[in-house]
């Protein structure tokens, strides 16, 4: 098995790899009071919805009355309400973290909210007749597979936003483009190498200008731009499990400590340091 070859083409390994998807259920079965949903830094919250007809109200938006099956999912938390409208909603609610105070590209690059009706997923079909089946039931071991079961479904879910092409700008849309998905994945697996526009453009097999033009129009800013906030998303991950400033530096292609501070204080208006004390302080 060619695995080196298979984490080339895998459009979410480094994703993964980088940042941490952990999920936890906490509503399996049916719904028959309100339920509010505050916002919490960090988390983000993911509902799939079996039957029943149930108002979902989201601060900022108009409110949607669901009335068929459907998953809808926010990447950032944000205050929300479900409200059944009658006696038949059967639901599965989860929080996940996936490196949002790490900055993950997807915490960036996803809209505020998405509902999508389970008709129109298809590839979920299956996972998802397994989750409401394992949350029916009260075996042991119950609860980590459920936890388990969602974040499959979250990252079939993402997959299913870039095979459809159901965004239109952002880094899901960047990796649904053939072309653009090799430069990106470039970058993702090798963030430390220091890539020209030249050498991406190759990558994806267009010209310098082609390339340049499309990587912004599609991704929402510019190839050395998502460079940089990859790098500074994988010192992040890095920095909050105990490595030092110099090691993260090597790691992710800067020429010492001193030459990351900056890059911290440029973008981020904090240094290495300062950063960690303050998200060990918060978490």
């Amino acid at each position: 098995m060619n695995t080196e070859h298979d984490d080339i083409d895998d459009r979410l390994i480094w994703l993964l790899k980088r940042f941490e998807l952990k999920a936890h259920i906490f509503q399996a079965g049916p719904l028959h009071n309100p339920q509010n949903f505050q916002t919490q830094d960090n988390l983000g919250y993911i509902h799939v919805l079996k039957s029943g007809k149930l108002l979902l109200e989201t601060t900022g938006k108009p409110a949607l009355l669901l009335e068929e099956a459907s998953i809808f999912f926010y990447m950032n938390s944000m205050k929300h309400r479900l409200i059944p409208k009658d006696d038949n909603v059967n639901l599965v609610c989860a929080s996940f973290e996936f490196g949002a105070n790490l900055k993950n590209p997807l915490t960036q690059a996803l809209p505020e909210m998405l509902v999508l009706k389970q008709k129109d997923m298809p590839t979920l079909t299956k996972s998802l007749n397994l989750l409401f089946k394992e949350a029916e039931e009260n075996h042991c071991g119950r609860q980590a597979i459920l936890d388990r079961q969602i974040e499959i479904i979250i990252i079939l879910l993402l997959r299913d936003l870039m095979d459809e092409n159901r965004l239109d700008i952002g880094l899901l849309a960047g990796l649904a483009d053939t072309k653009l998905a090799k430069a990106i994945n470039a970058m993702h697996a090798e963030p430390e190498k220091h890539w020209s526009l030249e050498e991406l453009a190759a990558k994806a097999g267009m010209s310098r200008a082609r390339f340049a033009n499309s990587f912004r129009t599609t991704v929402g800013i510019t190839p050395g731009h998502y460079l940089t906030e990859w790098r500074l998303g994988i010192a992040r991950s890095l920095l909050s499990r105990g490595k030092t400033v110099q090691l993260v530096a090597d790691t992710i292609g800067y020429s010492n400590a001193s030459a990351l501070s900056r890059a911290f204080i440029t973008h981020l208006g904090i240094s290495p340091s300062a950063w960690r004390k303050k998200y060990l302080a918060d978490n």
